[in-house]
């Protein structure tokens, strides 16, 4: 299972992030609308004794995406195949994989968006009718041979549903969005992490990591090890409020969650730029990043937090987040974080 995780995470990361994930539905944490829909949809398959349709879940990276999917898997009883749309560059690549699933298994394909054209044109048929037509030759003599797919559910993760085709969203009978976890929830994953990694808490420690780990599972239990960690070497081993406060201090955690980036970002667009608005790419090269990184790593949360917000004419600072830095937000600012109305409707530069 570990090889489920990060790759780039050590081994002993790698089988703590494995170690803390739920195997059944009944152990998932929050999501509880999607929840409830999820166990409704693979008991009513379980009853009828056939797959259940195919399922689509969106979210931002680390809400549990890939647990689900596995916990899809272990509900049916069934095998589990997982894949990635950046790893399927061919028609002939996903062909392989479906034609080697057996009956009711669970293929995951996580960054389903990120596909090639010829994969995501060959797993309509899949979906729908379980055949794919594989092409044998090239030009004029190319023949199409149909080979049939044993029915099996398709789970597919997106960062980005928006960028996915009409055609394959319509073809997923179930689809759900994760949203972000709030503090108590987020605070009973890392109590029941603490549990399973043998990490003694007590007093509002959890409660503490909780609510730096901007609404995401994943940033819970990462700071828990952090804290564990710091707690080890220089306290009691126990994570209390204040250990975990002086842990998260060191490791450049702030108490609304931001992070190094993201602190440089804000800094940035107040002191460099005035608050903004300035464009993405600039912003980007003032902290040294990627426009990407910036964009799908640190905006995200920094808008969801009210301390950024996106306009036509680029990014600003709110007033939330010129006070977040300790400075007095000047005149023209709204609390939302829009600057006046009439520079809302420039193109962004």
């Amino acid at each position: 299972m570990s090889d489920l995780v990060s790759p780039l995470a050590d081994p002993a990361e790698r089988d703590a992030e494995a170690s803390v994930r739920p195997r059944r539905l009944g152990e998932f944490i929050g999501q509880h609308r999607v929840r409830e829909q999820l166990d409704l949809l693979l008991r009513s398959a379980v009853r009828r004794g056939t797959p259940p349709d195919h399922i689509l879940l969106s979210g931002s990276p680390g809400l549990g995406k890939t647990t689900l999917a596995m916990i899809v898997a272990a509900e049916l009883g069934t095998g589990l195949r997982i894949t990635s749309g950046p790893a399927i560059e061919r028609s002939g690549d996903l062909a392989a994989v479906l034609t080697s699933l057996a009956t009711g298994d669970v293929l995951f394909i996580d960054e389903i968006h990120r596909m090639a054209k010829p994969a995501e044109e060959l797993l309509y048929s899949a979906m729908e009718d379980f055949r794919v037509d594989v092409m044998v030759g090239k030009g004029p003599g190319a023949t199409a041979i149909p080979l049939d797919v044993e029915p099996f559910t398709l789970v597919g993760a997106t960062t980005r549903a928006g960028l996915l085709t009409g055609p394959m969203r319509d073809r997923f009978g179930f689809v759900a969005h994760l949203d972000f976890y709030d503090s108590d929830d987020l605070e009973l994953v890392v109590n029941r992490s603490a549990r399973i990694l043998g990490v003694p808490v007590a007093g509002d420690g959890p409660a503490e990591i909780a609510g730096r780990s901007r609404g995401t599972p994943r940033i819970a239990n990462r700071l828990l090890r952090r804290v564990r960690d710091y707690a080890e070497v220089r306290a009691d081993g126990v994570v209390t409020q204040e250990t975990a406060r002086a842990a998260l201090h060191v490791y450049d955690v702030d108490d609304l969650g931001l992070d190094r980036l993201d602190r440089a970002v804000l800094s940035a667009l107040v002191e460099s730029f005035g608050g903004g608005p300035v464009g993405l790419s600039t912003l980007a090269v003032a902290v040294g990043e990627q426009p990407d990184t910036v964009e799908e790593v640190c905006e995200p949360f920094l808008v969801r937090a009210g301390l950024l917000a996106r306009t036509p004419r680029g990014r600003v600072a709110t007033a939330a987040g010129w006070r977040h830095l300790g400075r007095k937000p000047p005149n023209g600012i709204f609390g939302g974080g829009a600057h006046q109305a009439s520079d809302l409707f420039s193109v962004e530069s």
